[in-house]
């Protein structure tokens, strides 16, 4: 069997595209000062809502480090499929703490309810993803266009190696239906084909 290595020195690697690693592309009229700002005044409870590989939580991972520097403490939960219930058994969550869940609507409806019941009683933050509202107040709204997909790949391919084209760029993104995260897959596939 053979084991395919992930090239590192790919634009499109896994390194060099999960969340936290690509800057998060923000309106003009809008930066994560702002939502932190906004999360305030909202009592630091907020969803993030969008499509698959819309990112939501390439977002996340820019408002952690703002939220810390507002002297939030951060706990932070990645679910996955499949997952319906959190282990949150080993905390002590205070005023000042952060609850970050990425991927919320995994949980089940009963869940959900005792995650936001704990917060309350315990007088913390509570910001989430989901694909839909689940009622929490709307932070952002989170929406990829074929323009920012297309300076997303300008930002990660050097100008003397660019392989991909922006022919490319809205091929795969139409492709994937405006699934950010897919589309750079493909394009990490595309690159591998064309350099070897």
């Amino acid at each position: 069997m053979e084991v395919k290595i992930l090239d590192s020195t790919n634009p499109f690697s896994v390194q060099r595209v999960r969340p936290g690693a690509i800057s998060f592309l923000f309106p003009q009229t809008m930066d994560a000062t702002a939502l932190v700002w906004r999360l305030a005044q909202q009592r630091w409870w907020g969803q993030i809502v969008g499509g698959h590989g819309s990112g939501k939580s390439t977002l996340l991972s820019v408002l952690e480090s703002k939220l810390e520097s507002e002297g939030r403490q951060i706990v932070r939960f990645t679910l996955q499929r499949g997952v319906r219930r959190l282990d949150y058994s080993d905390g002590i969550w205070t005023e000042s703490t952060q609850v970050i869940i990425d991927g919320f609507e995994q949980l089940s409806r009963w869940n959900r309810y005792r995650i936001r019941m704990l917060c309350r009683a315990r007088k913390c933050g509570l910001l989430v993803t989901s694909h839909r509202s689940i009622g929490l107040p709307e932070l952002y709204h989170t929406h990829v266009t074929l323009s920012c997909a297309q300076k997303i790949v300008e930002r990660l391919q050097l100008p003397e190696t660019s392989i991909i084209t922006g022919t490319d760029v809205e091929s795969a993104f139409t492709k994937h239906g405006g699934n950010m995260r897919e589309t750079l897959f493909s394009l990490y596939d595309l690159y591998e084909l064309r350099r070897s």
